[in-house]
């Protein structure tokens, strides 16, 4: 949708499904924010929507068709094929002693 301000100039904005979106304040390291606001624009999206598809992958929230994976997940996808359960276990528990 598209309005005419004043000036003559017209802005187009976007109304999503859900009209009402909850703010969140993070305390991130600024190399971290750096290297996020450079790996959403080279993917045309934002820090915002690249965290709201990390914590729906989190929440375990299905996945709507057609959907893609975040990269980082299709990455990790199968790391610990043909790992043992029992010696992922033992791993565990020596790690988090």
């Amino acid at each position: 949708m598209a309005r005419r301000l004043a000036t003559g100039l017209a802005y187009v904005f976007a109304l999503r499904d859900d009209t009402y979106m909850s703010k969140l304040t993070l305390s991130v390291d600024d190399d971290v924010i750096r290297r996020a606001k450079r790996y959403a624009a080279k993917r045309a999206t934002s820090v915002s929507q690249l965290v709201e598809q990390y914590l729906d992958l989190l929440s375990g929230r299905p996945q709507e068709a057609g959907k893609q994976d975040p990269p980082v997940l299709r990455m990790l996808r199968g790391a610990a094929r043909g790992v043992k359960v029992e010696d992922y276990r033992r791993h565990v528990l020596q790690k988090y002693r």
